[in-house]
């Protein structure tokens, strides 16, 4: 099985540093449309899920797709790619350099592999998670190679916390930590998953922007906590995942879920 996981991190790693160049291309330079759900979406955005289509059919062709731009509904193959082609448009198409390309790797619905590039910032974070699956190999996190962990560190006035633009509503209260909004939901994930930030909280993002960083949090220590009653894995065969939100809060550790917890649990209430 290790051979499998290494082939899988080599396909990722090449596959990505082929897109990522020719988006640093794009980048700041094309212009975005707006989506029914309000998301922004470029030429860049298309040409990259095809891209990456293509790619994973050719090399793993008994594996199924399910990306943002073109295919909402989990197929039933028992590997399925998770695809955000670049998950920060916004970002993008304004010349912030913060964005990636991020793909995890379902088994039988529930993530097991996550990877996520980020080309402006030449930084590559990936990780396994295996839970009950069954599966064996590698765990842990990694950063450009080089093991991660999520920080040990009580809440302070000066650690970090990550909100998105849809839950500011927890200024409402004192919060316990620096507050930083990045824009990207998997760079969010990933700054707590390295050890930067304490946590984070995403109102509404969508599968394809929590698939890969629900493992590489975990494999680095660190909790995924739906901000729902019903669990977000496993993905449900057949199901349509386009218009679904996960409301979600990562922390470094499951501990402070408790003192998190009540401060950003509205945020599910809502969705």
């Amino acid at each position: 099985m290790n051979s499998f996981w290494e082939e899988v991190l080599v396909f990722c790693q090449t596959l990505t540093n082929t897109i990522g160049q020719q988006l640093m291309k794009d980048f700041g330079q094309i212009e975005a449309s707006r989506k029914s759900d309000g998301s922004l979406v470029t030429q860049a955005d298309r040409w990259a899920d095809q891209e990456i289509r293509q790619a994973i059919a050719q090399k793993f062709p008994d594996h199924g797709v399910l990306t943002e731009e073109t295919e909402h509904i989990l197929p039933p193959q028992e590997f399925c790619w998770v695809v955000d082609p670049i998950d920060g448009t916004t970002n993008f198409t304004r010349g912030l350099p913060i964005w990636g390309i991020s793909l995890g790797l379902l088994y039988r619905g529930t993530p097991v592999f996550g990877f996520v590039h980020f080309p402006p910032m030449q930084q590559t974070y990936h990780g396994y998670w295996f839970a009950d699956s069954g599966l064996t190999g590698p765990g842990g996190a990694y950063l450009n190679g080089r093991p991660i962990q999520t920080s040990p560190d009580e809440p302070s006035l000066n650690h970090l916390f990550n909100l998105c633009a849809r839950s500011t509503d927890v200024f409402k209260k004192p919060f316990p930590c620096k507050v930083r909004m990045i824009g990207v939901s998997s760079y969010s994930s990933a700054l707590v998953a390295c050890g930067a930030s304490l946590g984070g909280v995403e109102a509404t993002p969508k599968i394809w922007d929590i698939a890969a960083v629900w493992v590489i949090v975990q494999g680095a220590g660190g909790a995924f906590i739906p901000l729902e009653p019903q669990p977000v894995f496993p993905l449900q065969v057949g199901k349509d995942y386009g218009k679904r939100s996960f409301p979600s809060l990562v922390v470094s550790r499951q501990t402070l879920a408790q003192q998190f917890l009540p401060l950003v649990r509205f945020i599910g209430d809502r969705v």
